[in-house]
């Protein structure tokens, strides 16, 4: 297990509100139990539990990363999305145990869909 150092700092909080995504004229995902992680310098990215995701609309791909502070990550594409939307979702199957809240969670990145809409509860 890799550790963030003390300049890379990783947070996870619940999302007080509902966070949907729409690809191609779907609904790809509606949740209201969504966390939002936040890393570093980075834009905070919301993870969405699989149940709240319509799985029936990704498609696994082979493709695979590795962060050094989360671990590897697996991809889907949004059917519906096209070719814009290849590998436009990310999961971490496995992740460290200090993001093991992750775990069973989605992110999408934002260009890649139509939409990600974030309401406040």
């Amino acid at each position: 297990m890799e550790i963030a150092n003390p300049d890379h700092l990783i947070t996870i909080e619940p999302n007080t509100g509902r966070v949907r995504v729409l690809a191609g004229g779907r609904v790809v995902a509606d949740s209201r139990n969504a966390l939002v992680l936040h890393e570093s310098n980075h834009s905070p990215v919301h993870y969405i539990p699989r149940g709240d995701v319509d799985m029936t609309l990704l498609e696994r791909t082979q493709h695979h990363t590795r962060c050094p502070y989360k671990g590897e990550a697996s991809y889907y594409s949004v059917v519906p999305g096209g070719d814009r939307a290849v590998n436009a979702v990310w999961t971490y199957e496995a992740p460290f145990e200090a993001v093991a809240a992750i775990k069973d969670h989605v992110a999408f990145y934002p260009d890649r869909v139509d939409a990600i809409e974030i309401t406040e509860a």
